[in-house]
């Protein structure tokens, strides 16, 4: 896709932990003739945004959903929960769907949500015909802010604007997967996420044992790094202070994917194989571990690795 097929005018609607840096880079990498279109309920991080990276190229805060949708040709939206979606998608006056001319315009949904949420303002976008894809993304803030997120996208090959959608999300992240059609984007996500949270839990816990054992984390850290016990989190996000001076645990577990949002995405996980008949051992109890953590005044709004801490974990070794 050339520049010049670039939507001449894209809306932005969500400047969260992920959204505000994904916006950033949107907007850095966006020619500078394109119109970014921003909106969040948060009236502060719209000014701020607006004041830090207008300079970038056209930035316009507006007051609604509708009223990026009156002014936007793609839309991208990532905001916390189903409830929000459904806020932002309403027909209600303010909603993105109260626009009577969304048809024809592109829907980026790029929130972890439950997939009954998704079909069902999927199909009222759709309804009013424009184009929906779901697109949620990992990798976390430190992701978000260095535009390397991973978008599973709820579609195939086929898709006759894959290419256009490649173009627009390429700018905030380095991993594009098609997942195979609707709804099946957010799937992965949170099969994904399901995956990661239950490894950071038998991280944390195997750190714990290890630490209480008499061995120094940070050797132990070097060889689960070429051994099987190896992962994600014990390389690039380890749960114990002072491990990995970038990681969120060495700064008090933040800034990084806070730990009632790791509950809420498990939680997902187990409605959805509750609904397809999944057997999920691990599941249930560590929903449980992240509830409580999520609860718990020392673990709320710290990063999610932070079960290390709930779990008893020694910080100081």
């Amino acid at each position: 896709m050339s520049s010049a097929q670039i939507p001449r005018n894209i809306g932005f609607i969500g400047l969260g932990a992920m959204g505000f840096w994904m916006a950033k880079n949107l907007r850095s990498k966006l020619p500078e003739s394109v119109r970014l279109h921003i909106h969040d309920v948060n009236k502060e991080v719209l000014e701020k945004f607006h004041t830090t990276y207008g300079s970038l190229g056209t930035v316009i805060v507006c007051g609604s959903s509708e009223e990026v949708v009156a002014k936007s040709d793609c839309i991208i939206s990532i905001v916390p929960e189903g409830k929000h979606v459904t806020a932002v998608y309403s027909s209600s006056p303010g909603g993105a769907l109260a626009n009577p001319h969304i048809s024809g315009k592109l829907v980026l949904e790029c929130s972890t949500i439950d997939m009954e949420t998704s079909q069902r303002v999927s199909a009222e976008v759709m309804r009013r015909g424009a184009i929906f894809v779901d697109a949620p993304v990992s990798g976390g803030p430190a992701g978000a802010e260095k535009g390397t997120l991973t978008f599973m996208m709820g579609l195939d090959a086929t898709h006759p604007h894959l290419e256009r959608i490649k173009v627009i999300l390429g700018m905030m992240g380095k991993n594009l997967f098609e997942c195979g059609g609707p709804t099946l984007g957010l799937a992965t996500k949170i099969c994904n996420n399901y995956i990661s949270g239950t490894i950071a839990i038998a991280t944390s816990e195997g750190y714990n044992l290890a630490i209480r054992l008499g061995l120094n984390p940070m050797t132990f850290q070097k060889v689960l790094a070429v051994s099987t016990g190896g992962s994600w989190v014990n390389s690039n996000c380890n749960p114990v202070p002072g491990v990995d001076p970038k990681a969120p645990a060495s700064n008090d577990y933040a800034p990084g994917f806070k730990v009632q949002f790791m509950r809420k995405d498990y939680d997902l996980a187990i409605r959805a194989a509750e609904q397809c008949g999944a057997q999920l051992y691990l599941g249930p109890p560590s929903l449980q571990v992240y509830t409580e953590a999520a609860a718990h005044p020392d673990c709320v709004d710290r990063d999610s690795r932070v079960v290390y801490r709930f779990i008893g974990g020694p910080e100081r070794w």
